[in-house]
């Protein structure tokens, strides 16, 4: 693997994680040695966003040749478990589809570990190369309206939960045009959705930002429609952990409203994706896309910092208080701009995907 930032890499064989519960406080790392360490990574929310879960699962299946000594009966049950792990994210089902694929196709006598090995390598460089693409393509929205700001007034983005290089190596799907736009010194400055009630935007969106310099502000959930309202929001881009054929968008819960401000403000809305998170066969995202039901805890706690220095939670309501814990919703196709994908930009319409993504369609 040769990408520049890593949420992962291999350690004498294993899959060393960065531990995504303990950003921004602590940089902690897993070492996953088994199939099901990987399964439950991706689980717990150790590691995040459909790209870095697509990777994990494929290495999970390695770790699964590797335990099974390249049994390939023993093989796709522990695959079973690693595709199980979470109902939304794409990625996850097409990397473990893909190598298990590959693994029945491969040649008698084969090394099975080893060609489990190369084919998650082979997908991790490919979303190196995917990202930068990503990356270069969303940056010209971004040049476009730097032109037209005057006095080299920043570009304001909004962004809703983490799609950077924690979730997608090596730049994310939707930071991707914002790193390559700092690359070029166009100015920017981001807007961060603290994206409750993880907080994948006040903890890992803010982090990475942050290390790269990039200026940006972090505000609650429900002030991106204010924002938007008083000119203060150029673009919203967003990543998706799954796209329909006709483009429909599952994302982190709450990116359907923001959709909703953005198209009532006329702010442009776009959602960046690699192919992979293409579901080609299904139309209808709220009909048929399965939404992820979290534990109630995520909604009653929160997790921070605590004055000792530790990490911890704090109970935010009643005891007696019941919670729903949605973890996605859908946008329709009609309130979303364009698709940035690593081969560029398109419609969110059946028509433009299929015209530009025929491979995929089964």
């Amino acid at each position: 693997m040769n990408s520049t930032y890593k949420a992962f890499w291999l350690e004498a064989g294993d899959l060393i994680v960065i531990d995504q519960t303990q950003l921004p406080f602590r940089f902690v790392t897993k070492t996953l040695k088994t199939s099901a360490d990987a399964a439950l990574a991706i689980q717990d929310m150790t590691v995040r966003g459909a790209g870095v879960i697509g990777n994990v699962a494929a290495f999970g299946v390695y770790l699964a040749a590797r335990e099974s000594k390249g049994d390939l009966d023993r093989i796709k049950p522990l695959a079973a478990v690693i595709r199980s792990a979470r109902p939304t994210a794409v990625n996850l089902m097409w990397a473990v589809d893909r190598l298990i694929s590959v693994l029945d196709k491969a040649p008698a006598n084969s090394d099975l570990v080893e060609v489990a090995l190369k084919e998650a390598i082979a997908i991790a460089d490919e979303d190196v190369i995917g990202t930068r693409n990503i990356g270069r393509f969303g940056c010209e929205l971004i040049e476009a309206i730097a032109k037209t700001k005057p006095n080299g007034e920043p570009v304001n983005i909004l962004t809703h939960c983490n799609a950077g290089w924690l979730a997608i190596v090596d730049r994310g799907s939707a930071l991707a045009p914002i790193y390559e736009a700092s690359d070029r010194g166009i100015n920017i400055h981001v807007w961060v959705d603290e994206t409750r009630p993880r907080n994948q935007g006040a903890n890992l969106t803010a982090w990475e930002l942050g290390q790269s310099h990039i200026p940006h502000t972090l505000i609650a959930d429900n002030t991106g429609g204010l924002l938007m309202q008083y000119g203060k929001v150029d673009l919203c881009i967003v990543g998706t952990d799954r796209v329909t054929r006709s483009g429909d968008v599952a994302n982190k819960i709450g990116t359907y409203l923001k959709a909703l401000a953005a198209f009532d403000n006329q702010v442009p809305f776009y959602v960046a994706l690699p192919s992979s998170t293409f579901d080609m066969q299904i139309s209808d995202g709220i009909k048929e896309i399965a939404i992820e039901t979290r534990s109630a805890d995520e909604v009653l706690y929160m997790q921070g910092l605590l004055d000792d220095g530790n990490i911890g939670k704090v109970r935010v309501a009643p005891l007696e208080t019941t919670a729903l814990n949605y973890g996605f919703d859908v946008t329709p196709a009609k309130f979303v701009t364009g698709l940035i994908t690593e081969r560029g930009i398109c419609e969110a319409a059946e028509t433009a995907i299929a015209g530009m993504f025929l491979d995929l369609i089964p």
